[in-house]
């Protein structure tokens, strides 16, 4: 989400500043964060499938999964460049860093956990936001590390990641909520923190793979065409071999018949899994660990949606540096994340949408896009995002001040 400083710099800030030293913002980012939010849209109006024929629709098939990296993807890529980008902070000025995320952590759960009260007990989507805050207390320790540690730390989340949640599903606390709330948090503690990490819709250890990615995009130039140009080769590449690699696993390697024969389902049903997802991966078997179905959070999943969101975030830049003006709707909805998606998830508890999706499909996106731009014309960034940040920007003042011997780069 979009809960971040409106400045986006790739330059080091003075300790006197509020959060970072003014810079023209990467338009291209924002468009990018606004293209997942559309797709996070699309996810929870739109039906899954044709009921005429019962294949996947095309938002399923274009959205499902990787919208929700992207954005872990870009979170990691804002944190990057508010703390310094290809020169991380130091000294108090990184301690008021680490203090202001755990705030923005902590302000943007009490949003989600709210949320979710709002929700129904058969919620149309599963709120991303609480999950958000606890990506942001996990990313604090990595905050002042360089990309190559970022990148590598990220391989380690992704394999180690989905391997925890294949063997520890079974022994972890259950949880009775997909959108957890304040009472949840207080009569099911240790089912709430084992949903948010590992056995709910967004876990977060798996989910770091996207985020630690995006910081370590953050602390390089993203201005450069070079970089653009990489991200978009390196993101296609990935993408294809990580969809490659789980054919090959399941129909060259057995994958296929070790799932069958270890699972109590048949045929058609495993050939739905494949398609659709299980409603939880199940564990009879690390073979499951081998596709690459959205949302299953598997290593195949979880590189194709990192090469989709690095295809996507490339191209974005690429196109921003020729024709920046028609992307500003876009970036617009991007720079107020936080906001737009906050009221697609209190107009959806309503559960008015139900009987005429296309509609009300265009009906949030339509809103969102007006609003984002007379908005941004009129107060420069969302009602949200200007909450959030107020309370940063005073707890990181409030930390420089008491700091004496501030280091100035």
């Amino acid at each position: 989400m979009s809960a971040m400083p409106r400045a986006e710099s790739t330059g080091p800030a003075g300790p006197d500043d509020a959060e970072v030293r003014p810079a023209r913002r990467l338009v291209g980012i924002d468009a990018a964060r606004g293209l997942a939010l559309i797709g996070l849209i699309s996810v929870h109006i739109l039906p899954d499938y044709d009921e005429a024929t019962d294949e996947p629709t095309w938002s399923h098939l274009i959205f499902s999964g990787d919208s929700a990296a992207l954005f872990a993807l870009l979170a990691g890529v804002g944190l990057a460049l508010t703390s310094g980008g290809r020169r991380p902070h130091d000294g108090a000025t990184m301690t008021a860093d680490r203090i202001g995320l755990a705030v923005r952590a902590a302000l943007i759960a009490v949003v989600g956990l709210w949320i979710g009260a709002l929700m129904p007990a058969d919620a149309p989507a599963d709120n991303i936001l609480i999950y958000y805050g606890v990506f942001f207390l996990l990313a604090i320790p990595f905050l002042h590390t360089g990309p190559h540690v970022l990148f590598g730390c990220a391989a380690v989340f992704w394999l180690v990641g989905p391997l925890l949640m294949q063997v520890l599903t079974d022994v972890l606390p259950e949880w009775s909520s997909s959108n957890p709330t304040f009472a949840d948090v207080v009569s099911e503690p240790a089912g709430t923190i084992s949903q948010l990490l590992l056995t709910g819709t967004y876990p977060a250890l798996p989910y770091m793979t996207y985020l630690l990615v995006g910081m370590g995009l953050g602390r390089l130039d993203l201005r450069t065409s070079e970089v653009q140009i990489r991200l978009v080769v390196v993101g296609i590449g990935m993408t294809v071999f990580a969809r490659v690699a789980s054919t090959f696993l399941l129909y060259a390697f057995g994958g296929y018949q070790r799932l069958l024969a270890a699972s109590s389902i048949g045929r058609e049903e495993l050939a739905e899994a494949l398609v659709w997802g299980p409603d939880s991966l199940p564990t009879e078997t690390l073979w499951w660990l081998a596709i690459a179905t959205p949302h299953t959070n598997t290593p195949p999943a979880i590189a194709a949606s990192l090469g989709v969101g690095l295809t996507a975030l490339g191209a974005l830049l690429l196109i921003a540096r020729k024709a920046e003006r028609w992307l500003l709707p876009l970036a617009a909805m991007g720079a107020m994340t936080l906001t737009l998606y906050t009221a697609h998830l209190v107009a959806l508890s309503s559960e008015v949408h139900y009987d005429r999706p296309s509609l009300w499909y265009a009906v949030h996106l339509v809103v969102a896009a007006l609003f984002a731009v007379a908005c941004q014309r009129g107060l420069g960034q969302g009602p949200l995002e200007r909450v959030i940040g107020l309370g940063v920007k005073g707890t990181r003042r409030l930390v420089l001040t008491r700091t004496p011997g501030i280091p100035d780069r």
